[in-house]
C-alpha cells in the first residue's frame, strides 16, 4: 500500500525556516506530480505547492510565492518544501499528495501530514 510520510514540522518563531520532507514508498514516484497542502485551525486545507514529474515546472499559491520553495529527489522518493520568512498565519498541518500532474485537482494519495506552528 502507498505511503506518503511527512517530516519537518515544528515549533518555529516569526521569521524562521523549515525544511519539510515528505517520503513515498511503494509509489512510482517519479510517474506523478507531488503537491503540497496546508490546513489551519477551523479553516478549509488549500493548495501551497505543486512540482511535476520531472521537477521542471513548478506552481505556488499567492500567499507563499517568493518564501516557498518546492523540490524533488526522484532516486531518494522523496520531496521537500524550504520554508523561509515564516509568518504566523503559514501556521497549519501541511499534507503531501500525489496527484497526475501540477495542475491536478484532485489527488490519488495522501499523507497524514506535519504540524508547523509559527509563533509571533
Amino acid at each position: 500500500q502507498v505511503q506518503l510520510a511527512e517530516s519537518g514540522g515544528g515549533l518555529v518563531q516569526a521569521g524562521g525556516s523549515l525544511r519539510l520532507s515528505c517520503a513515498a514508498s511503494r509509489l512510482a514516484f517519479s510517474t506523478y506530480a507531488m503537491h503540497w497542502f496546508r490546513q489551519a485551525p477551523g479553516k478549509e486545507r488549500e493548495f501551497v505547492a505543486a512540482i511535476s514529474r520531472s521537477g521542471g515546472i513548478s506552481r505556488y499559491a499567492e500567499s507563499v510565492k517568493g518564501r516557498f520553495t518546492i523540490s524533488r529527489d526522484n532516486a531518494k522518493n522523496t520531496v521537500f518544501m524550504q520554508m523561509n520568512s515564516l509568518k504566523p498565519e503559514d501556521t497549519a498541518v501541511y499534507y503531501c499528495a500525489a496527484g497526475s500532474s501540477v495542475d491536478s485537482g484532485t489527488m490519488d494519495y495522501w499523507g497524514k501530514g506535519t504540524l508547523v506552528t509559527v509563533s509571533s
